[in-house]
């Protein structure tokens, strides 16, 4: 079974070789049948062993005992036509496999081989080499690290990008039976197999817990494991069971929640978790596959929007009216506290321990930035869409939507969102990349400039009288002001004459800047 990135489609293979593909409630909306390596050998020669989706939501590669790969193209919507796109010929059987890079299948087979193919160069080549037979894959949340089991107890470690971790590569660790349950989590490696216990190892390979089963007689072996897309909770299928291990991140401890058992569901074969932690479909020996809700809580904002806590570190926000999702994530893997919708009830935000998570549910632009010790005391002003503009102790932070730093920081004690003015390339200039700048009072008399992509000022402006209203031009190039007499002010950047309007004017619109 495999669920799609974009969390449309569902993917099952059962015993006759046919992929049935289910919307997100589980209902049946396409299927194709899968073929031998060759006609000669009939349909009936080998059975699908895994099956994985694109990162583009938009091909299905199928591993099979006949000892090849096909990649199918799906297409995008239900219907399409499904053709062949790549074909990968191995020696030997294709155990499991994962599609974790845009073009990379990463698959193991039974001669213990652990190998990659590219689709699209259509040729694969082997990562590394082992002398037992590949019974699991798992990668890491980021999806740049993957872990083998092998018959032999050994689970071997490879990076594609270890993203300074300093983690080592390598032969990691032995359990003490095949690990059939091999899972990734955000913390520590989860491992399971027949001899009834669930053992959670360090990033090194070092033992950190034990759940032993071994004496409980209703419990039979492990048979297949899968983390959460967060890596904060694993799921271990066995007989009539589904055994739930969550994360306590204060404690630094995996704690087991009470196990789903459902009587006359015999063995779990196969376990996907929806990429947006919202759904867990257990498939059975039976050929029964089971679809779970998955969330810690669930909350309804103004009749307008359901917002489901899948994790301690997810939320997804739905709208009721349109059916479009945004999914909210610390990719530090931070608990999230709470999440408020605010600014007309477009934006997103909410606190973790150590960062600041920001989103626009119009544009589906999330950010992440560090921020400690605010208590909560910011004031957040969201009249520009393409910036959140935060005061928080006389400082004035930026947060460019989509972005996972901050943009700029200044002092000011001046919280009035009409005495700031933020443009980021709004309009394409000849010979200028990013043109992103920042026009601020510093006191109630003196206007200063800023260059946000270069980090430096532009200049201040004296005035002689007080300040009450601001804007820079689309380019940044020109700022008109207002004081308190209603006299109206442009000011052209680097220029120190100023243009006066006596007049008393209140309405007024930049004309062609």
């Amino acid at each position: 079974m495999a669920w799609a990135p974009n969390n449309i489609k569902f993917a099952v293979c059962t015993v006759d070789r046919v992929v049935l593909l289910y919307d997100e409630q589980g209902e049946s909306r396409d299927k194709f049948s899968t073929k031998p390596v060759d006609a000669k050998y009939g349909k009936q020669s080998y059975v699908v062993n895994d099956m994985a989706f694109s990162p583009d939501s938009t091909k299905i590669a199928i591993g099979q005992s006949d000892n090849i790969i096909f990649v199918y193209r799906i297409g995008e919507d239900w219907g399409d036509k499904k053709v062949i796109c790549n074909k990968f010929v191995q020696t030997s059987a294709v155990t499991c496999l994962l599609w974790p890079a845009e073009h990379a299948i990463v698959y193991g087979l039974v001669e213990g081989k652990i190998r990659l193919a590219n689709t699209q160069t259509n040729k694969s080549s082997t990562i590394y080499a082992t002398e037992s037979w590949v019974v699991s894959l798992a990668s890491n949340v980021s999806g740049k690290g993957i872990i083998s089991g092998h018959a032999d107890g050994t689970v071997v470690r490879y990076f594609f990008d270890d993203e300074g971790s300093g983690e080592s590569q390598g032969k990691l660790l032995t359990h003490s039976c095949p690990p059939y349950a091999l899972a990734w989590g955000a913390n520590s490696i989860m491992v399971g197999g027949c001899d009834k216990k669930v053992v959670a190892y360090s990033r090194e390979g070092h033992i950190l817990q034990t759940f032993d089963y071994s004496r409980d007689r209703t419990e039979k072996e492990f048979t297949v494991a899968v983390a959460s897309p967060s890596g904060e909770s694993v799921v271990f299928g066995s007989f009539d069971r589904l055994r739930v291990f969550n994360w306590a991140p204060r404690r630094g401890m995996w704690d087991e929640a009470k196990p789903k058992e459902i009587s006359n569901l015999y063995t779990i074969t196969s376990l996907a978790w929806k990429k947006d932690g919202s759904r867990l479909c257990a498939g059975t020996l039976c050929g029964g596959v089971e679809l779970f809700d998955c969330c810690l809580r669930r909350t309804i904002y103004k009749n307008k929007y359901e917002v489901t806590y899948v994790g301690l570190s997810q939320v997804i926000v739905k709208n009721l009216s349109t059916g479009t999702r945004v999914v909210l994530k610390s990719y530090y893997g931070y608990e999230i506290e709470e999440v408020k919708i605010m600014g007309k009830d477009r934006y997103l935000m909410a606190h973790t321990s150590d960062t600041l998570l920001l989103g626009d549910l119009l544009t589906n632009k999330l950010s992440e930035v560090p921020w400690t010790g605010s208590g909560g005391n910011e004031k957040f002003f969201f009249e520009n869409e393409t910036v959140c503009m935060i005061f928080n102790a006389g400082e004035l932070s930026l947060v460019e939507y989509s972005s996972n730093e901050i943009l700029g920081s200044v002092r000011t004690e001046f919280m009035n969102p009409h005495l700031i003015s933020v443009r980021l390339n709004e309009r394409k200039q000849k010979g200028v990349e990013d043109n992103k700048k920042l026009a601020y009072l510093i006191d109630i008399k003196t206007i200063a400039v800023v260059d946000l992509a270069g980090g430096y000022n532009l200049g201040t402006i004296s005035h002689d009288s007080k300040i009450d209203w601001l804007e820079l031009n689309e380019t940044g190039c020109k700022l008109l002001f207002r004081d308190k007499k209603l006299r109206v002010r442009i000011k052209p950047r680097h220029e120190i004459l100023a243009i006066g309007f006596k007049s008393e004017v209140t309405n007024f619109s930049f004309l062609g800047f």
